[in-house]
């Protein structure tokens, strides 16, 4: 009987950034929400991406016109609800004789500028390489480029910040709880899961790359065809100085970018490559053409020897019969099960993290339908994030006024306050002095702001600090990881 079983309104299953959305977004409507992710929080797909917000230019050419509006018209609301976490990014994109002529690039760009209702990013301009700095760290036979806008994001930390906006209204977050079994038992779904069972109304399944796998578990046939694509990334020293990123197109058709990444790299990406299983992990083969794709525009040579870290993350596209898997769509699916299928479930196909926000609400108000525990309207457009209660520009401003509380934080204020916003006055209140803060790992890591990740965003090893809460595995050396470990391990691990 499930009444001897904690009962919620509704289990979402995956804590990516999918699954954080659609918990936050029913937590905010009254609902009793149980989030359970099996490892981390973002701990997959959602931490292993190009770190933008973006329409997906490419995807016009695909004719995907309806995905690229309505990711479009998501960035500057993700703008504004996370200006610590997200901002502006201006993309040059240098003309490739023989490949896209100029004027398709132009009118495609056209389209790109006013099919979204941008507002506050800047247009299209067209730019001399020869002149602009953009082209100095570029080979010379590039003389003419366009420059777009789109958005970069930290998407490690859009996911925890969505799951801590969901716990702070009411819904309940357990990590490192995988689903062992789950299973219908009258209008109620039953769940087993790290060695407890709960009961729920209604189950979300935002598994990602496992969503068959939880179909597979609930002894629910699946209606699509998944086609899991990997996408890996190098970083390597900085390629140049400028805050511009690029926008390269390559003879084989496909595209990639080079991105500026944390102050002292670049990040260059992304391959698409169909994953059947095995690591998830770049492979020589890609990481050698990312080398070469980069090393046909810059100046400085890329070899395998400059890449300082790789990752790697799997799409879980649905499979619409494309040849190529970079043709695949990005979009997304919503399957809500029939009334008489018994308790309701919502399996969620697909899907990109410019269009997470617009994905929950959407799974949600569907949810509605069947959950009376369920009020309002759609509010998660205007509802700042963690942190992201200030204005979009005002990111420089409040970096300036916390080092001026906190000046023994002066070095880590940019990092700090791109990663917490406003909370960053919070979880160092009350400290005169780095002796306030407890132990330094490092690289302006105390254990002050630690214990805050442990407390407040589920962290629970180095790992979760350095590669996703942060990107601070780049400074890091192996000892002072292990020291990091093993501090959490002995603090947190109970």
């Amino acid at each position: 009987m499930t009444e001897a079983f904690p009962l919620y309104d509704l289990a979402v299953i995956g804590g990516g950034v999918n699954g954080c959305g659609i918990a936050r977004d029913a937590a905010g409507r009254g609902a009793k929400v149980l989030l359970l992710e099996a490892s981390d929080l973002a701990s997959g797909t959602s931490s292993k991406s190009t770190k933008l917000i973006h329409g997906g230019l490419r995807y016009l050419e695909h004719y995907e016109f309806a995905l690229v509006r309505e990711s479009l018209s998501e960035r500057e609301r993700l703008l504004a609800i996370a200006p610590h976490i997200a901002w502006p990014m201006r993309f040059v994109l240098p003309h490739v004789p023989g490949l896209r002529p100029r004027w398709l690039v132009r009118a495609g760009l056209f389209l790109y500028d006013h099919i979204g209702g941008r507002k506050r990013l800047a247009g299209t301009d067209s730019i001399d390489l020869t002149a602009h700095p953009a082209g100095a760290p570029l080979k010379p036979e590039f003389r003419k480029a366009f420059v777009y806008s789109d958005c970069w994001v930290d998407d490690a930390r859009l996911v925890v910040l969505n799951a801590r906006d969901a716990a702070d209204r009411g819904a309940e977050v357990r990590t490192r709880c995988a689903v062992t079994r789950l299973a219908r038992d009258g209008e109620h779904w039953r769940i087993e899961a790290g060695g407890e069972t709960f009961a729920a109304r209604a189950v979300v399944n935002a598994a990602g790359p496992a969503v068959l796998d939880v179909l597979e578990a609930g002894h629910v046939r699946p209606d699509r065809a998944m086609r899991l694509v990997r996408g890996s990334h190098i970083v390597v020293r900085k390629l140049f100085d400028h805050p511009f990123a690029y926008f390269f197109q390559l003879p084989d058709g496909r595209i990639f970018f080079a991105i500026p990444y944390e102050r002292d790299f670049t990040l260059i990406g992304t391959t698409d490559v169909d994953h059947d299983g095995g690591p998830v992990e770049a492979s020589a083969e890609e990481i050698a053409y990312l080398c070469e794709g980069a090393s046909r525009f810059f100046r400085r040579v890329v070899s395998p020897d400059d890449v300082v870290w790789t990752y790697s993350g799997v799409r879980p596209l649905i499979d619409d019969g494309s040849g190529r898997p970079e043709a695949a769509t990005r979009g997304y699916e919503l399957d809500l099960s029939e009334p008489d299928e018994g308790a309701t479930l919502l399996t969620v196909y697909g899907g990109k993290i410019t269009t997470y926000r617009h994905l929950a609400q959407e799974a949600v108000e569907l949810l509605g339908e069947r959950l009376v525990a369920l009020r309002g309207d759609g509010w998660t457009a205007d509802a700042a994030l963690p942190g992201g209660d200030f204005a979009v520009d005002g990111a420089a401003d409040l970096e300036a006024r916390f080092a001026k509380s906190f000046p023994f934080l002066a070095d880590a204020a940019h990092r700090l306050v791109r990663a917490y916003g406003t909370t960053a006055f919070a979880i160092f209140e009350g400290a005169a002095s780095m002796a306030d803060c407890g132990r330094d790992f490092g690289h302006g890591l105390t254990e002050r702001e630690v214990r805050h990740l442990a407390a407040r965003e589920w962290a629970r090893s180095a790992d979760d600090v350095l590669w996703r809460r942060s990107k601070l595995g780049l400074r890091f050396s192996p000892a002072q990881a292990r020291a990091l470990d093993e501090f959490m391990q002995e603090e947190f691990s109970g």
